[in-house]
């Protein structure tokens, strides 16, 4: 068990920040999953700005790395515009 204030609220802080994530991190798993269901052109285009901006989040805050994230990109605009 921590012994100092900081390390306890570094502990909580922790953990609060690790539920985010992985919220986060599977609602873009989701969002890329329908994305690459969807047959509409219209609607994959919508879908896609939003898949770009989640895992650009994700990408600057260190969820994912930053190449991981340019090559799912990558694959889902060659999807996109293959519709």
């Amino acid at each position: 068990m921590a012994n100092h204030k900081s390390a306890l609220k570094r502990i909580r802080s922790n953990e609060a920040k690790r539920v985010l994530n992985r919220y986060q991190h599977r609602t873009t798993r989701n969002a890329i999953k329908k994305l690459r269901e969807l047959t509409d052109k219209k609607e994959a285009e919508a879908l896609f700005s939003q898949v770009v901006s989640m895992l650009d989040k994700l990408a600057k805050k260190n969820v994912i790395h930053a190449n991981k994230a340019a090559n799912l990109k990558s694959g889902l605009a060659k999807h996109v515009a293959a519709l």
